[in-house]
């Protein structure tokens, strides 16, 4: 079994560039920032902060994750979240569960179990993969872009369009996202061994080629 670990802040292309590589390997697809969401999500849902709760609650909560690049879903405790762990209040609140070591383990130790599962093999993107979740994954990659590229292509996600106003609205979400996961995280400097993949000048199509013939490499 295949492990492909990829990390990389927003907007750098990490969850189409994953997926596409399932879907041509035949390989199951993670996101694992889908899980610290759905429990931020339930963690807002009823109302719980403090560090200790927060644990208990991500440690009793029922989540299940697709790894089906064509069909992503995520529910947690019988509730459908995949649209609602998208919303700016949920991103602006993971912290509530990230921040915290222990719900951090947790999902770390659920993330394991799923790419251990996962035959006959996985892409796994987020944000400390390839140090943390899967250290002995087959292939680890870096993604990263400038700062300007990242807030113009999160800007097209969200807004549909990257006009001035657009840019002005996203550059704070990107900024502050990139300052509270930086805390946990070390997701901007490659460690040893990890390929370093920057898109700023890359297309779609090359970035999902250059995971493949890292892949590929691995078997040479």
């Amino acid at each position: 079994m295949a492990v492909i670990a990829i990390d990389g802040p927003s907007g750098v292309g990490k969850s189409s560039t994953s997926k596409e590589v399932a879907r041509r390997l035949g390989y199951g697809y993670l996101d694992t920032g889908a899980m610290y969401r759905a429990t931020a999500w339930l963690c807002l849902n009823r109302g719980v902060t403090d560090p200790g709760d927060v644990v208990e609650l991500v440690r009793g909560a029922e989540l299940e994750i697709s790894t089906d690049p064509d069909a992503f879903s995520v529910e947690i405790d019988g509730i459908d979240v995949t649209e609602d762990i998208r919303e700016p209040q949920v991103a602006q609140n993971v912290q509530t569960v990230s921040g915290v070591q222990d719900a951090r383990d947790e999902l770390i130790e659920r993330q394991r179990e799923i790419i251990a599962q996962t035959t006959p093999g996985i892409v796994v993107e987020g944000r400390d993969i390839t140090t943390v979740v899967a250290p002995d994954a087959d292939v680890r990659i870096l993604m990263t872009a400038d700062e300007s590229v990242r807030i113009a292509r999160r800007s097209q996600e969200l807004h549909g369009t990257a006009d001035a106003a657009s840019l002005e609205a996203t550059r704070g979400l990107v900024a502050d996202r990139d300052r509270r996961d930086s805390e946990t995280t070390s997701f901007l400097t490659a460690a040893d061994g990890v390929h370093t993949l920057d898109t700023t000048n890359v297309s779609f199509d090359e970035a999902v080629e250059a995971v493949l013939t890292l892949l590929e490499g691995t078997s040479s």
